[in-house]
């Protein structure tokens, strides 16, 4: 532990000494694209081919936030979306991940005819309907889902400790690591991620998997980095984040992982990290626009996208805003 605080302070001090000059001689610059056609935040996205998938999440409607069926699809070429498939039932959190050319999602939240919040272990497959596949066999919410190869890694999150199963309290941070294989449609586990944390974010480089950053039950936010490599079914704990940060997003983009967003700074944290496998060094990137958390992210055609997510902390001020960072 002592080694790891002392990575947390220095990378904290070597993010101080990047002022806005720094992140402005790189080039890179946030600029605004078609926004969702409806608001939505606690959602997740992913890319497939050239476009970027979202799904679920919650939204205003009827007085309140509600969770959602909708399922976009936004073309970056022609800065369109256009509406999928409409989920079977509204949930809210399922995470988003793409493997051999499909959209999957993985488990959320459904609301009970109480207004209480379930997690589920449903997993869909994205065809000209969302197909039902093999749920998870163990409940896995606000989790990170990742296409690795012709599986998904489904790593972290939340899950209920007992018998209750309808807020917050009732759920306790996991490392759990679950692994889908669409060709036959079977679980396995693999090695648990070396903190157990919920509202991560994650992306794939080079064949190994980044977990970033995430929020810890009643203990706040984490800036921790790990990274998984599947030949080895090991881990290992990088440099970490120069913040915590919770509900964010991430993208990896020209072999760098891209981090943004999120609450609990205290309020929103509108700042933006790139890390550099090849350095294990982290620079600050020009901070976002719209500062939000429970946004979807993901990179096409060298550029990350932020998408969508509350501009306030919880609920309450939900956002269509769709924002690429143009990288330098």
């Amino acid at each position: 532990m002592a080694d790891l605080d002392r990575r947390t302070a220095l990378a904290a001090g070597f993010a101080a000494m990047l002022g806005p000059s720094a992140a402005c001689a790189a080039g890179a610059r946030w600029e605004p694209r078609a926004d969702i056609p409806w608001p939505v935040q606690e959602v997740y996205g992913t890319a497939l081919g050239e476009t970027v998938v979202i799904a679920g999440g919650m939204a205003p409607s009827q007085g309140a936030v509600n969770p959602q069926d909708r399922t976009g699809i936004y073309d970056p070429a022609a800065d369109r979306w256009r509406e999928g498939p409409r989920l079977p039932f509204p949930r809210h959190h399922p995470a988003l991940a793409a493997a051999g050319g499909k959209v999957y999602a993985f488990g959320g939240f459904r609301e009970t005819e109480a207004g209480s919040w379930v997690a589920i272990p449903d997993a869909l497959r994205l065809d000209e309907t969302w197909t039902p596949v093999a749920a998870m066999p163990r409940l896995q919410c606000e989790t990170v889902a990742l296409g690795l190869g012709e599986r998904v890694h489904v790593v972290s999150g939340r899950a209920p400790k007992g018998a209750a199963n309808a807020g917050w309290r009732d759920h306790g941070d996991i490392d759990l690591h679950q692994v889908f294989e669409p060709a036959s449609g079977r679980w396995t586990t693999a090695r648990p991620c070396p903190e157990a944390r919920n509202s991560a974010t994650g992306a794939v480089i080079d064949g190994r998997l980044y977990l970033a950053g995430g929020r810890r039950v009643g203990e706040g936010n984490s800036a921790r980095l790990d990274r998984y490599d599947p030949r080895t079914d090991a881990w290992e704990t990088l440099r970490p984040m120069p913040k915590g940060a919770g509900g964010l997003a991430g993208a990896a983009a020209g072999g760098k992982l891209y981090v943004f967003g999120g609450e609990g700074g205290p309020g929103m944290i509108p700042e933006c990290w790139s890390y550099d496998p090849k350095t294990d060094e982290w620079t600050a990137e020009p901070a976002m626009r719209t500062p939000r958390h429970g946004l979807a992210g993901a990179a096409v055609g060298g550029r990350v996208y932020a998408i969508g997510g509350g501009v306030k902390e919880s609920g309450g001020q939900v956002s269509a805003v769709n924002e690429a960072l143009v990288l330098g």
